[in-house]
């Protein structure tokens, strides 16, 4: 199925604490992911927070690598959306293996699939809220 771009949002336990709360090894570990997938890097910005915990976006031409850790409970929450022919599973294994997480948890979102329809063709629609 024809898709504009694949979206991996990932769980990762147990990972390093320190890792977790090193905003420099944190954001070149992104940057390593991204050129790891064969993504072309655009931007990078990554804040720490206090005491503890980093978050940090790195753009790439294809879309986006992005986390939140949490050096406290040894978890980050992580998107890796790519767009084109791009495989956003290299990159998430790749960060899950450095942060040594010992559980990972991975789901892959199709995006841009167009409306989902109905058998008799009708477009459904979703709203929230």
């Amino acid at each position: 199925m024809e898709t504009m771009g694949r979206h991996v949002i990932a769980e990762l336990w147990d990972c390093d604490t320190e890792k977790l709360n090193n905003i420099n090894y944190i954001e070149r570990l992104f940057v390593d992911a991204a050129l790891k997938a064969g993504a072309e890097v655009r931007e990078v910005a990554f804040h720490k927070f206090a005491p503890q915990g980093v978050s940090g976006v790195v753009i790439i031409s294809e879309s986006h690598l992005t986390i939140h850790s949490f050096p406290e409970h040894g978890y980050a929450s992580i998107d890796v959306y790519t767009c084109g022919n791009l495989d956003p599973n290299v990159a998430s294994q790749y960060i899950s293996e450095k942060l040594n997480a010992k559980s990972t948890e991975v789901v892959e979102l199709p995006r841009g699939m167009g409306p989902i329809k109905t058998k008799d063709n009708k477009v459904l629609s979703v709203h929230s809220g």
